[in-house]
């Protein structure tokens, strides 16, 4: 049992380590400073630079573009060329990291974290919890990539729907400060505005009681690079000789994941913590990925509940 209070250390070292490195990227993103004073949109050259996340092109303080509404704007100009350099950046990002981007870079995503933190009861991840992260691929599909292209056959312009109609992190990060600092947007305020800050308002107040609840069922970002996270190069493994199948991983969780590096797990390392034969690791080639997909959450947790031998 000398190894639990080890355990114990390490949880909280990751943990405190993973919100440091939140933080600084949510800053790195948004170094634009005076623009949160003079309510204006930076037009910085950096912009033609992705973010490793969630921030919002029009946020004041934003030195970076963000990829989703990149790739949806994109999607306006594909008859005159292809957007060979955003399809590049994507690619990079996802090969490299995966959905660690989620769960160490995105500022929205440390919103939701700094909210579920107060103590309110919380939903508990379910089978239902887990179909309902098929939403942000129905997202990513409807209105990131085949809305813009629908609007843009009836209107002659493609816009950005999810940008436009739902995003919380835009609302967040540069509709509310962007209307607060600059009187001179106001009169744009409407009907569009109205369903978006109340959209927002809905997931700050689901985040008390669910854990990351757009990251899991709502975030385009998150669905496509969920398609790399079982590739990525800095992903989470297993290692199959040393795994016991216990499900520890699997019910320390938040997310929906029915195994390690799955297409909902974030990176996060709260499994590495937990684990008892400390077979998870990180950038080891050796090591096999254990598919412990089998193993649900009730599962798991009768497995724990089982007398040891």
């Amino acid at each position: 049992m000398a190894i639990l209070p080890q355990l114990g250390r390490l949880k909280g070292l990751v943990r405190f380590r993973r919100q440091i490195i939140q933080l600084l990227a949510a800053l790195l993103m948004n170094l634009n400073l005076p623009g949160f004073a003079s309510g204006q949109i930076s037009n910085s050259a950096s912009k033609a630079i992705c973010a490793l996340g969630l921030n919002c092109y029009s946020c004041p303080g934003a030195v970076l573009s963000c990829p989703i509404g990149t790739l949806s704007t994109s999607l306006g100009a594909l008859q005159r060329r292809l957007p060979f350099y955003l399809l590049g950046t994507l690619l990079a990002f996802g090969a490299l990291l995966g959905r660690r981007i989620c769960g160490w870079l995105c500022p929205f995503g440390l919103v939701q974290e700094l909210l579920a933190k107060l103590p309110l009861p919380k939903l508990p991840k379910s089978r239902w919890t887990r179909r309902l992260t098929w939403g942000k691929y129905l997202v990513l599909v409807g209105l990131v990539l085949a809305a813009p292209l629908i609007i843009q056959a009836v209107t002659g312009v493609a816009t950005p729907a999810f940008c436009a109609w739902l995003c919380p992190a835009g609302t967040l990060s540069a509709g509310i400060p962007l209307v607060i600092l600059n009187p001179a947007l106001r009169y744009l305020i409407g009907v569009q505005f109205g369903i978006k800050v109340g959209i927002l308002l809905v997931l700050l107040v689901a985040c008390l009681f669910i854990y990351r609840p757009f990251c899991r069922w709502l975030c385009p970002l998150g669905a496509l690079l969920s398609f790399f996270n079982g590739v990525a190069l800095l992903r989470y493994r297993v290692s199959s000789a040393s795994c016991t199948n216990c499900g520890a991983c699997v019910q320390s969780c938040k997310m929906d994941v029915q195994r390690v590096s799955d297409r909902e797990c974030i990176q996060c390392g709260a499994c590495v913590t937990v684990c008892p034969e400390q077979a998870i690791c990180g950038l080891q080639k050796t090591l096999r990925s254990q598919p412990i997909a089998a193993i649900k959450p009730e599962e798991a947790q009768l497995n724990q509940s089982e007398p040891q031998s």
